[in-house]
């Protein structure tokens, strides 16, 4: 590994380019170049709340094969999808479950990844999906800078596969080196102690499937999709006596109707009076 000083503002390793992220002005900088590299089909490492990341526009097949071969993997391990905002899962993903929208809600931006259910309209091609889409907003600056401007990304962590994943921007150059146009350092990440992936849950069944297990625990997910559980009973409930409460009512209406027909249809009640006719006393 190179040493470098990591206040120098951007420096180069023959093609690649790395830019240190430190304060307003140089992510600012930095997020530019990214951007710049990925609409020109290019690769970039930044780092996440997580581990460092490689990515490229999820949209640009060219880039998608480039990061499954900078990673060493092939199209059957399709990467995740970062997205700048829960605003863009209903443009990628159908059919989304309740209990995904409250984990949505509870943990992003975070170490949360959703499998949910592609948008069939979907042009793209990031592997062998089979009809899904791994989405995930991060909860870092950098990141969401990038996103924002260049809207959803195919990215997975920036180590060759079986390799360690990376915490620095170094380590991520270490393993991956030219195939990345651009490297966002922005020190190392807060999974550095234990490099905890995120939590990647499938959720295109009737509950959420863990599928890896990562930076958010069982326990969080289980909480949340508890307290739907119990909303959503609480709700059936309420809907359960409002419908007894109306059948009540339509049967005390019924009665009265029908006592009233009867009343109506009484011949005493009905019989002609005679004129002139007198009480017997």
């Amino acid at each position: 590994m190179s040493s470098r000083d990591d206040n120098a503002g951007p420096t180069s390793r023959s093609t690649s380019i790395v830019h240190a992220c430190t304060d307003e002005a140089t992510i600012s900088e930095g997020v530019v170049a990214a951007v710049e590299a990925i609409r020109h089909g290019g690769l970039v490492v930044m780092p996440t709340d997580t581990v460092y990341g490689i990515g490229c526009d999820a949209f640009d097949a060219s880039a998608v094969s480039a990061l499954l071969a900078a990673k060493g993997r092939d199209r059957q391990v399709p990467p995740p999808v970062l997205v700048p905002g829960p605003a863009t899962v209903d443009g990628l993903a159908t059919e989304v479950p309740a209990y995904a929208r409250a984990l949505i809600d509870a943990f992003w931006p975070g170490p949360l990844t959703l499998v949910l259910r592609a948008q069939a309209s979907l042009l793209w091609d990031i592997g062998e999906t089979h009809g899904t889409v791994a989405l995930r907003m991060p909860d870092h600056p950098v990141a969401l800078a990038v996103l924002r401007a260049v809207g959803p990304m195919a990215v997975t962590s920036a180590n060759r596969t079986g390799q360690v994943a990376a915490t620095t921007a170094a380590d991520a150059q270490d393993q991956l080196g030219m195939a990345v146009a651009v490297y966002l350092d922005a020190g190392p990440s807060s999974a550095s102690a234990e490099a905890l992936p995120s939590t990647i849950l499938d959720c295109t069944g009737a509950e959420p499937r863990v599928l890896r297990a990562g930076a958010l625990s069982q326990e969080a997910v289980d909480g949340v999709v508890a307290e739907l559980v119990a909303a959503a009973a609480a709700a059936q409930a309420d809907e359960r006596r409002a419908y007894d409460e109306a059948l009540a009512a339509a049967e005390r209406a019924r009665r009265r109707e029908e006592a009233s027909r009867a009343r109506a249809a009484d011949p005493r009640r009905n019989a002609p009076r005679i004129a002139g006719a007198r009480r017997r006393s």
